[in-house]
């Protein structure tokens, strides 16, 4: 079996309750792990937001290189 380094992109919509834009930007940047909400409810609380929903709306893979041991 041969080893490849795939390149991806992936885009998500995400739904978030914040305090405002900004926070809802850097928030979601943050706390989004591939499809799932990384955040814990403690900080979840510390900073006032919540995340709805999360919707990969583009999964492309664009590069790929086998690799040589």
């Amino acid at each position: 079996m041969k080893t490849y380094k795939v390149l991806l992109h992936r885009d998500y919509v995400v739904n978030i309750d914040a305090k405002n834009e900004e926070e809802a930007m850097s928030l979601a940047e943050f706390f989004i792990a591939g499809e799932k909400d990384a955040s814990t409810e403690k900080e979840r609380k510390q900073y006032g937001f919540r995340i709805n929903e999360i919707e990969m709306v583009n999964n492309d893979a664009f590069e790929v290189n086998e690799e040589y041991a």
